[in-house]
């Protein structure tokens, strides 16, 4: 394969953007910023998104489009988190409780989220945007009237109705010591098997979850429910000639999205050391669907070489340039930086939406 073909299958514009993360971090060191210190900060928020990136993938393959809905599996995985903290489990067995109630929540949030795709064929994604945002909503308002009784997680002033914020520090997260000898919270899964290169630690346990349910996604296309998913999505006509039954397959797609969701916004939460409530799920949607279509997916094609490389490319960008620039012009314009760089991404990969290539 010469150049050109290589350059048309990667994509000029990812070229581009692998090029200015490459710029980045050889500027790094000229801004003050470390660069062991900024390639652990790309690979922990790697490993903290590519399983909600990862979970877009088979309502794309199944036709349903990007999932704009995301938030209703984010909310699954909340109210596992929730759930395992108010039985009291704590550690690994903590972390295992919270994924497996955020799954059964997020399989019956899926069914119903499903059916309503389902009865609106054609627009999807605008009804999962509404949907998405609708139902965060609603849950505002459960979260102050759900029964959770834990101290950590009620607000302090009523005794009733859960917190904006819950630490997970007590539950999820272990003790370190540092480089300079001071204490350092980490998560149990993002310390797990992790090992250091020079300064920056390699969150092990963070990518090995990630490449089982990556295996787990790759291995389901391969059986007969996946490949019957995969011709819904690429020719419904032909799929219903052959008898396959188009809503089961785009349901099933829906639940499994969802349901991959509450899984990773539980690793998310396990290394960001807070559960957080309310409007917060609502900040995953379109930072999920810009990395998966940055890394070259389309709205009917996504794999996971698509999630790996949009996802690194998109956490790498936000991560470092805010960082960069702060430290080259000693001002401190993180948060506007970290917007119009992200809202900048987003935009581009939305407009592209239906290239399959660029």
């Amino acid at each position: 394969m010469n150049s050109k073909n290589i350059l048309k299958k990667f994509g000029l514009a990812r070229l581009i953007i692998a090029l200015f993360l490459v710029g980045l971090f050889v500027a790094a060191p000229f801004a003050g910023v470390s660069v062991s210190d900024s390639f652990q900060n790309v690979l922990s928020r790697f490993g903290m998104f590519s399983i909600l990136v990862l979970s877009l993938v088979p309502m794309v393959q199944s036709g349903c489009g990007l999932n704009f809905g995301i938030p209703i599996g984010v909310v699954g995985g909340i109210l596992g988190g929730v759930t395992s903290i108010e039985f009291g489990f704590k550690g690994y067995m903590g972390i295992f409780m919270a994924m497996v109630f955020a799954v059964i929540f997020s399989l019956v949030f899926g069914a119903i989220y499903g059916f309503v795709l389902n009865k609106i064929k054609g627009d999807e994604m605008l009804i999962a945007t509404y949907v998405g945002y609708s139902f965060t909503s609603f849950m505002c308002i459960a979260y102050l009237l759900l029964p959770y009784k834990n101290p950590i997680s009620v607000l302090s002033y009523s005794g009733a109705g859960l917190r904006q914020q819950i630490p997970v520090a007590d539950y999820w997260m272990t003790s370190t010591v540092g480089e300079a000898g001071n204490k350092l919270s980490l998560g149990l899964i993002t310390n797990f098997l992790s090992f250091k290169i020079g300064s920056a630690l390699i969150p092990v346990g963070m990518f090995i979850l990630f490449a089982i349910f990556a295996f787990i996604v790759w291995a389901f296309f391969k059986t007969k429910t996946g490949t019957a998913m995969t011709s819904v999505g690429s020719n419904p006509d032909y799929a219903r000639a052959s008898g396959i039954h188009i809503n089961r397959a785009r349901l099933v797609s829906v639940m499994l999205s969802t349901a991959i969701a509450s899984v990773g916004i539980i690793v998310y939460q396990q290394s960001y050391g807070f559960i957080q409530l309310y409007q917060a799920p609502l900040a995953f949607t379109f930072q999920t669907v810009a990395a998966l279509l940055i890394g070259g997916a389309s709205i009917n094609k996504a794999t996971i070489p698509h999630v790996i490389i949009g996802t690194f490319l998109f956490q790498g960008i936000i991560t470092l340039t805010p960082t960069v620039i702060n430290g080259a012009f000693n001002i401190d314009i993180s948060e506007i930086l970290r917007m119009i760089v992200t809202n900048g991404m987003i935009v581009y990969a939305l407009t592209r939406r239906n290239r399959n290539n660029e």
